[in-house]
């Protein structure tokens, strides 16, 4: 048995390995995706592939490397890893998520056994999925480029060349594609360094039963959690703009929650089946997307280890939306960044004072591609746009932040975007009347205005703009996502996930969904509304017709006369 300051000084020298890590990634990728937004899971894993320390990227990302290093086990044989290899996995069903998502994960020997595995997962540019960028209308597997099931990228510490090679000349961007994937080597070659530093220093066996003891702590720090939640059983749906394939299709999402003793059961049984087009899920990011909602729930104020989760079981209908099976194409993975708040919309039944409304709900991504003028060579960048999050029991709800599903990342500065494109922004800022009001209002969502100066592709990744983020007890939906071509143009037309050919000169308007608001809105303090209405944030039509609050200008002064007999009227 481990000591306690040993334990201690061994956990925090792993969550140390890990940052530093995602460090040596950011400093090595190519990818502005990597080392600006921080799209990227890093985890240290004990021999079992289970996760022992991460540094926070994108939430899912880490739990769902877990998934993919059990199958890899599974597949390749423990005792068939050597020292000095690297692996890549990005066979969706197995990796947890699609091709351009790859795992790459390295064993960790010490003393002759293996211990532990290094693993970095990022979203690499490009190998060979039939469009490039973003896939939004493939209807099999085969469409969505090369898959490597757990291929050496490095034998005993010697460069496997000719997988190399494959991916040279199978990518339209081989020279980003390749230095990222060799970014990830870095990484988790810096991982297996440090843990193998500590098996020096404390001795294999004393670091190996620490790693026990790590996920042991977790696991009872989350079974203290859950008999503080309340008991019962409650089902919510919600639904994804269409598949992408089938354009006016609407896909039901469907969540029951039941939560016992011993157990938080998220059941995904009553989803969409028989979808054709690739917002279809691997498992292992369904696991990863509920994992994330109960360690919220849970935990949230630790590090994430695989014990936090063991008493967390998802169910799923193999063959559905939530659980894609070969050949279903999985590609467009927007279904596993919306379904999170199903689960919420589930829980807020039971305990809408814990819960907060639904946050503007999509990650809002947009992803520009091309020939930059410039410099002649092909171009690729994308952001993920802030929303605004949900009032709750507590207070309003944060106005443009990152959605849950990556809670780590950030978005990618305009001056970035602008130095290695052909774009140049118009507009950033908040969206007034985006917010739920309620008595705690939602938080507001943002816009983001691109014009483009070359010819260009501009692929608009939102799946939330029909269904409006929900309210909780009394308060009322936010406005939901919206994408505008040319907006305020006779050649204005309103979209939602969609690849645009654009010309130069056309101008993409990214505009993001509000949080739901929490409470009845007339109830909210109107000088509470009055800071709104200074703020940009609600306007002052909206003060008086969603709050009941009549505001005055020069100077701005709530008009409590005129208040007060408003809202005695309605």
């Amino acid at each position: 048995m481990t000591d306690a300051i040993t334990l201690e000084v061994i956990r925090h020298a792993l969550l140390a390995a890990a940052e530093e890590m995602a460090r040596n990634l950011c400093r090595t990728a190519y990818n502005t995706v990597v080392y600006e937004i921080h799209d990227y899971g890093i985890g240290l894993h004990d021999a079992n592939g289970d996760v022992v320390a991460d540094a926070p990227g994108i939430a899912i990302f880490t739990r769902g490397n877990d998934h993919g290093i059990h199958r890899a086990i599974e597949h390749i044989g423990a005792g068939n890893m050597a020292p000095g290899d690297v692996f890549l996995l990005n066979y969706p069903y197995w990796s947890s998520a699609h091709t351009l998502d790859t795992l790459v994960f390295a064993p960790i020997h010490a003393d002759e056994r293996l211990i532990g595995f290094a693993s970095c997962r990022i979203h690499v540019l490009d190998l060979k999925q039939k469009n490039p960028g973003y896939v939004l209308d493939s209807t099999d597997m085969y469409q969505e480029g090369m898959f490597f099931p757990g291929s050496r990228l490095y034998r005993a510490g010697v460069v496997n060349q000719e997988i190399f090679d494959i991916i040279r000349f199978n990518s339209r961007m081989p020279e980003r594609t390749i230095g990222d994937l060799q970014a990830q080597v870095s990484a988790c070659v810096t991982g297996v360094r440090r843990t193998r530093e500590l098996a020096a220093k404390h001795g294999t066996g004393t670091l190996v039963a620490a790693m026990r003891s790590i996920n042991d702590h977790g696991e009872r720090l989350a079974r203290l959690a859950l008999a503080d939640l309340e008991r019962g059983t409650w089902s919510a749906t919600d639904i994804v703009d269409s598949d992408g394939v089938d354009i006016d299709r609407e896909i039901l999402l469907k969540a029951t929650v039941t939560i016992s003793e011993d157990e938080f059961v998220v059941d995904w049984t009553g989803s969409e089946r028989d979808v054709r087009g690739p917002i279809n899920l691997p498992v292992g990011q369904t696991i990863a997307l509920s994992s994330l909602v109960f360690k919220a729930l849970t935990t949230p104020d630790t590090p994430v280890v695989a014990g936090n989760f063991a008493p967390l079981r998802v169910i799923t209908d193999p063959g559905s939306v939530m659980h894609a099976v070969p050949p279903m194409p999985t590609f467009t993975l927007w279904t596993g960044l919306l379904a999170g708040e199903v689960i919420l919309k589930a829980l807020a039944q039971g305990m809408p004072e814990r819960i907060p409304a639904c946050s503007g709900g999509d990650v809002s991504s947009m992803m520009g591609l091309g020939t930059n003028p410039r410099t002649g060579q092909p171009w690729l960048e994308a952001t993920n746009e802030a929303v605004g999050f949900g009032g709750h029991a507590e207070g309003d709800g944060e106005d443009g932040i990152m959605h849950m599903s990556e809670p780590g990342c950030r978005n990618n500065p305009v001056e970035v975007l602008e130095q290695k494109s052909p774009m140049f922004i118009e507009h950033y800022g908040y969206v007034p009347d985006t917010a739920g009001p309620g008595r705690h209002r939602g938080g507001v969502g943002v816009r983001r205005v691109y014009r483009f100066t070359a010819p260009s592709t501009g692929i608009a990744l939102v799946y939330r703009t029909k269904s409006a983020p929900w309210p909780i007890g009394g308060g009322r939906p936010a406005a939901p996502a919206r994408i505008l071509l040319n907006p305020g143009t006779e050649r204005e037309v309103v979209t939602r996930g969609s690849y645009n050919s654009l010309a130069a000169g056309d101008v993409l308007a990214n505009i993001t969904g509000g949080g739901g608001g929490y409470g009845f809105a007339f109830e909210r303090e109107p000088a509470k509304v009055l800071e709104d209405v200074i703020d940009g944030f609600v306007s002052v039509e909206a003060a008086r017709s969603a709050y009941g609050v009549v505001i005055t200008e020069q100077p701005w002064a709530v008009d409590e006369a005129a208040t007060a007999r408003l809202r005695a009227a309605s």
